[in-house]
């Protein structure tokens, strides 16, 4: 992957410190993600997609929406990171509707048919060969795709736009 100067840029591992401090970093509630608006079909699936920085850092995210137009037990639900050094997505939390089997491969873990959350790890990201977010765990948190989206808001920072105002944060009012 290169950068503006044609170099070869590697994807930076993210540590398992760096991975939770941006899962957890105070994050603006994007406009439409709830309620959820309408979505846009591709192919057998719709989708909609919610990109923003944060006003304090700078880092930029992405709420990708993914649900099947088939089955309604097979939706993802994912908070993303755009490292400024890759045109990548990096997933820190993925939430999983109940379609298909799941295993923890490093862990040897047991195979599991349920809603489950991924999470990014540093172990996935080191062995290489894996997804970042390849780890998950199972949950009875929700069973719905707005369940889910409301877990995501709830675990990973979002604040209502009041609390990211620049008259709560003590930022210069543009």
């Amino acid at each position: 992957m290169g950068n503006e100067e044609g170099e070869w840029v590697d994807m930076q591992i993210l540590s398992d410190e760096q991975i939770r401090a941006l899962i957890e970093e105070p994050k603006p509630m994007p406009s439409g993600l709830e309620p959820l608006g309408a979505m846009s079909k591709r192919s057998q699936h719709y989708r909609k997609d919610f990109s923003f920085v944060c006003p304090t850092s700078g880092n930029e995210f992405i709420v990708i929406i993914r649900k099947s137009a088939i089955n309604m037990l097979d939706f993802s639900v994912i908070l993303g990171y755009k490292p400024s050094y890759i045109h990548e997505v990096f997933r820190l939390r993925r939430y999983n509707g109940k379609s298909h089997h799941h295993s923890n491969v490093l862990e040897r873990g047991p195979r599991f048919y349920d809603f489950h959350i991924h999470t990014a790890t540093e172990r996935y990201q080191r062995q290489g060969g894996f997804e970042e977010d390849a780890f998950a765990e199972p949950t009875i948190r929700y069973q719905t795709i707005e369940r889910a989206i409301q877990c995501l808001l709830d675990d990973c920072g979002f604040r209502p736009q009041i609390d990211t105002s620049p008259l709560f944060t003590n930022q210069p009012i543009p």
